[in-house]
């Protein structure tokens, strides 16, 4: 337990630290964007769609488990397959790739790319840990490839005004920020036999050597070896938003408790509690995966002179003293769409200008 803790609170602090031409610097108007899938589970297959959405065109799809492979192949007609990104990368006509592997994969698929020269969509977390993820920034500073992680609400119209409305000091100091997420879909495991062939050598790559449990692959991302649980699933998306709002950089310090209540058989928390202190503000980051109450994400930002809520339905501002202000003075009704960042994206690999969500 004591050795689980470590890991948890690493991974706190690892998560606050925490289509497509390049040979073709102008596109035509009618050009696509010619694009490898590597990772075609499902946040995978649902990227591919929204990348097919907006133009491009998947002309690659990777993954270690056959059956994810056939379902991204009728999203994507006339793309190849691979078992091996190594053999995707040297696929001619190939100028970007998705990335979205478990999280243990990240780093070494996006160095691979970087070295086949090519600009890269990663999902979030970027890293396993604080070292890869040192690692990415420096192997990226090093290239001219454009990165971009998949932190969609840097692209997203609602929370872009609400950060010009936190700048414009509307709040007054913040001294306690808010964010939680809250979901009733946690359930045991499903250790049942898989149907279709999956390497399993492939899907472990650099993570520790173990005998194939079926519940390690179907639920990675509840099982230290290949990710850091929801802390930097989840919690990468608002404490990015945290740090952005309010220009801050890594906590001083950050403490965490979180228990299985009823995810049995993983060994990351389906609820817990963390704090985060800054040098100018307290953060409180809370998530629920057994009771919808407050259903979804929210972030909420106090301020001396008033307080906002952002979160699915898009922003509410509350002027101090809120007795006295019962109706939000500002407000903004929105959704956070994928295809925002992704056009951003596709975007910044034409004009090669950096994107909303850099590996920084």
């Amino acid at each position: 337990m004591e050795s689980d803790r470590r890991k948890f609170i690493t991974s706190s602090l690892a998560l606050a630290a925490a289509p497509l031409f390049v040979s073709r610097s102008a596109w035509g108007a009618n050009e696509r964007l010619a694009y490898g899938l590597i990772g075609a589970g499902g946040r995978g297959r649902y990227l591919n769609r929204n990348f097919q959405k907006l133009g491009a065109e998947c002309v690659a799809v990777c993954d270690v488990y056959e059956p994810y492979v056939q379902m991204a192949l009728k999203d994507s007609t006339g793309a190849k397959s691979y078992l091996d990104y190594h053999d995707l990368l040297h696929q001619d006509g190939i100028d970007a790739v998705v990335i979205a592997t478990p999280d243990h994969q990240h780093y070494p698929c996006l160095q691979a790319a970087l070295d086949a020269k090519k600009d890269v969509y990663l999902e979030k977390p970027m890293s396993h840990s604080l070292e890869e993820s040192r690692k990415i920034v420096n192997a990226v500073r090093k290239t001219k490839q454009i990165v971009q992680v998949g932190m969609q609400r840097r692209s997203a119209e609602p929370i872009i005004k609400a950060k010009q409305l936190v700048d414009s000091g509307i709040l007054g100091r913040i001294s306690m920020v808010k964010p939680q997420w809250n979901w009733n879909i946690a359930k045991e495991l499903n250790n049942s036999p898989l149907e279709g062939k999956l390497d399993w050598q492939r899907f472990l790559g650099p993570a520790k050597d173990r005998e194939l449990q079926p519940m390690r692959f179907r639920n990675w991302r509840y099982f230290w070896d290949y990710s850091g649980g929801n802390m930097t699933d989840q919690g990468t998306h608002l404490m990015d938003v945290v740090q952005w709002f309010t220009n801050s950089g890594p906590p001083r310090s950050a403490v965490c408790y979180g228990r299985v209540e009823k995810m049995i058989g993983a060994e990351t928390p389906d609820e817990f509690c963390a704090v985060f202190e800054y040098p100018d503000f307290m953060a409180t980051w809370t998530l629920n995966y057994c009771n919808s109450y407050d259903n979804g994400w929210s972030i909420q930002f106090q301020g001396d002179k008033g307080t906002l809520i952002l979160d699915e339905d898009g922003y509410r501002v509350w002027k101090e003293p809120w007795k006295d202000n019962r109706e939000p003075a500002e407000k903004m009704e929105a959704q956070v769409p994928i295809e925002s960042h992704i056009q951003n994206f596709l975007d910044c690999v034409k004009s090669r200008q950096q994107p909303n969500a850099t590996v920084e």
